[in-house]
């Protein structure tokens, strides 16, 4: 068996090696840290002394790294900063602050749109994990009422479930330029477009329920994301219920006007499913959320979405 290793150093030594080096002297680290100098020198001749090998030499009044000290003390930050986050979870953790949290986004909200908010809480969630998971039409809806989510982005709000109008989504039927639909007289029937093959974007919920959606095509091929999807239009296999980000910068795509339904639109919901029992860190990505993004209009328009 082995014999259980003891460390000669302490992560004080290594916290005042990093003081010294980032204030670039004893003097000033010594006041940055309220200690006396002497001390200071002394903690790093230990270290170094501990370890036999020279980390610091000075030169005039500034302390300079050693090539052997650049090293250790690159892996000395790794070091006090996994303490440090280790001690704040704990503290989190016992102030009720939340190791993981979950945000379902709706497939049809544009990701971009929340990269400023989560640029932000990265700088303020204390290092509690973040899980994103897309979600479609049912799928939101059940993250919802089953309260599986922290938060919800959605373009369903059940019933008696409030939520905050943060993004319109707008929904285009496309194909490929030399799709037979492209070739059709604008706008197209109905009865026409059920005589080819459709691709959907599969329902994300356990239990799916069709409610929503065309879906009168004789023919369907169910993708689980909008990049398949529009691998498949571009192939000129069928078409596709696309948001514009999904295909603004996509060649060969041709947008298809149906009777009745030039496009499908609506709006967006920020929804926190569990209302007052939130907790503190998804309650601070809702806020971020919240101050990010921004609807000046809700539209009344049709709040079916077509995948």
């Amino acid at each position: 068996m082995s014999a259980i290793y003891r460390q000669k150093t302490t992560l004080e030594q290594w916290r005042i090696l990093q003081a010294v080096v980032d204030h670039g002297g004893y003097a000033h680290a010594a006041e940055a840290l309220n200690k006396s100098q002497s001390s200071l020198n002394h903690a790093v001749a230990k270290l170094q002394d501990q370890l036999g090998v020279e980390m610091l030499t000075v030169i005039g009044r500034k302390a300079h790294l050693t090539p052997i000290g650049e090293v250790m003390l690159r892996r000395s930050r790794q070091l006090t900063t996994l303490v440090t986050e280790l001690e704040q979870l704990a503290d989190n953790l016992n102030k009720g602050w939340e190791p993981q949290i979950r945000l379902a986004l709706e497939m049809s909200f544009d990701r971009q749109q929340i990269v400023p908010a989560l640029t932000e809480f990265q700088l303020h969630s204390r290092g509690s994990r973040l899980i994103i998971e897309d979600t479609v039409l049912t799928g939101s809806v059940e993250h919802i009422l089953e309260q599986t989510a922290d938060i919800v982005i959605t373009h369903q709000l059940p019933k008696g479930v409030v939520g905050e109008p943060i993004a319109n989504y707008r929904f285009d039927l496309v194909v490929s330029a030399d799709h037979p639909l492209a070739r059709e007289a604008q706008p197209v029937s109905p009865d026409i477009l059920s005589q080819h093959l459709q691709i959907v974007i599969r329902d994300t919920a356990r239990k799916p329920v069709e409610a929503e959606g065309w879906l009168k095509a004789e023919q369907r091929w169910t993708v689980t994301n909008f990049a398949e999807a529009l691998r498949l239009v571009q192939a000129g296999i069928g078409f596709c219920w696309l948001p514009a980000f999904a295909t603004q910068s996509a060649p060969g795509i041709q947008r298809v006007e149906v009777s009745g339904s030039s496009h499908r639109a609506g709006a967006l919901y920020l929804v926190l499913p569990k209302n007052e029992t939130t907790g503190p860190c998804a309650r601070l990505l809702y806020d971020l959320l919240r101050q990010h993004l921004t609807i000046t209009e809700t539209t009344a328009t049709d709040p079916s979405t077509t995948l």
